[in-house]
């Protein structure tokens, strides 16, 4: 019988027997607020901090909200199964934990807590190229459970190299390139800071554990640290990157291979034309483009042009289960998690990510249910109607 990810409310019930009561909120929506008074201003701002006014961020979250769900009666939905595939991955349920770097300004135990929360509920970990931990410890914190790697996509070709190479020796099975940063938005929040934590190398784990970046280096990293940072900083985005250049990634890396940051549906058609193997329609959590189209809108053209040919996902405002299913709704396959489970991390280490892993999935299970769905296979566009107020 398939696990039913809604039984967590009365674990929770329970559990309030004895008096105790979920040490952070259910309504995800609240942990930002709350992770606002914990943290300084300069990590929250960078996780919560969008490009220009915030108006892409808005929007992801408006173009979610717009769309109401139309619940259907007297279907048996006694016995649910939210397990997908997902480029030939078999997963528990349609979700990932989104790449998010830098996590040690929000934890000091960053990504390795994260990932062995993922790892314990079952969901793929995508681990950031700009993570805290180098690729090998995160894989080691997560044993044979599901990870893929996201790559942030270097000028220096052996260093990518190199990096893929890793990845792949650490047991990441599907690759998640970045598209939408070749270079870094206009980001108020962090500016008014003065705040960027590469500088200070961190976020750098990856590159300062590199040996082809190392060799770069006239001198040890340890020995003169702004310079490894300048070498860092110097390559580490390509705004020279074409369509053709990922013909290089497909030589290097024998595994899936996923293009983040598609809202046109011709880039995703030139995408399946490039022998990808899906997308993830996001901007980027509206950090990368202010006045940006909202990722919940782009998403039905783009399903509907390269559903049949690839794998689409989507990330960009999701906060909630009942997000979840309108992503489902709206033709993506499975959702990227970001925000909600690094504000988790930061209030609560691993056990605060794992809450949110549980709250977001335990939602969607009563949600699909309270809707008339057994499982996300049978969520489509009827299921949505236009809020037109």
């Amino acid at each position: 019988m398939a696990k039913h990810w809604g039984d967590f409310q009365y674990e929770i019930y329970l559990e309030g027997m004895t008096g105790a009561v979920p040490r952070l909120p259910t309504d995800l929506t609240r942990l930002e607020e709350l992770t606002e008074r914990r943290l300084g201003p300069g990590p929250v701002g960078y996780v919560a901090g969008s490009a220009g006014d915030g108006s892409t961020a808005r929007a992801n979250r408006t173009a979610l909200e717009r769309r109401r769900i139309v619940p259907r009666m007297l279907r048996d939905v006694h016995e649910r199964d939210l397990s997908v595939e997902v480029l030939g991955r078999a997963l528990p349920a349609p979700l990932a934990l989104a790449p998010v770097g830098v996590l040690s300004i929000m934890h000091p135990e960053a990504e390795s807590a994260a990932a062995r929360a993922a790892a314990a509920q079952g969901v793929p970990y995508v681990l950031s190229s700009a993570s805290s931990t180098p690729i090998e410890q995160v894989a080691e914190a997560m044993g044979d459970a599901e990870r893929w790697f996201q790559l942030y996509w270097s000028k220096d070709r052996e260093v990518t190299r190199s990096f893929l190479r890793r990845a792949r020796t650490s047991g990441f099975t599907v690759l998640v390139v970045t598209l939408d940063t070749p270079l870094l938005a206009w980001r108020p929040r962090d500016l008014d800071q003065a705040y960027l934590p590469f500088l200070h190398g961190v976020g750098t784990a990856n590159y300062f554990t590199d040996p082809a970046f190392l060799a770069g280096l006239a001198k040890p990293v340890h020995e003169d640290p702004n310079a490894a940072v300048m070498h860092f900083v110097s390559l580490f985005a390509d705004p020279a990157k074409t369509w053709p250049d990922l013909a290089f990634l497909r030589e290097n890396w024998d595994g899936p291979i996923v293009l983040k940051g598609v809202l046109h549906p011709d880039d995703a058609r030139l995408a399946a034309d490039a022998g990808m193997d899906g997308v993830v329609v996001s901007n980027h959590g509206g950090r990368q483009v202010a006045g940006s189209i909202a990722a919940a809108d782009a998403l039905p053209r783009v399903a509907r042009a390269v559903g049949d040919r690839l794998t689409v996902l989507f990330d960009s405002g999701v906060r909630t289960g009942d997000d979840v299913f309108k992503a489902l709704a709206l033709g993506a396959r499975a959702v990227l998690l970001g925000r909600p489970y690094v504000y988790g991390l930061a209030l609560d280490g691993q056990p605060g990510v794992e809450h949110v892993i549980r709250c977001l999935l335990a939602e969607l299970d009563l949600t699909l249910a309270l809707t008339g769905h057994t499982g996300p296979a049978t969520v489509g566009p009827s299921d949505l109607a236009e809020d037109s107020g």
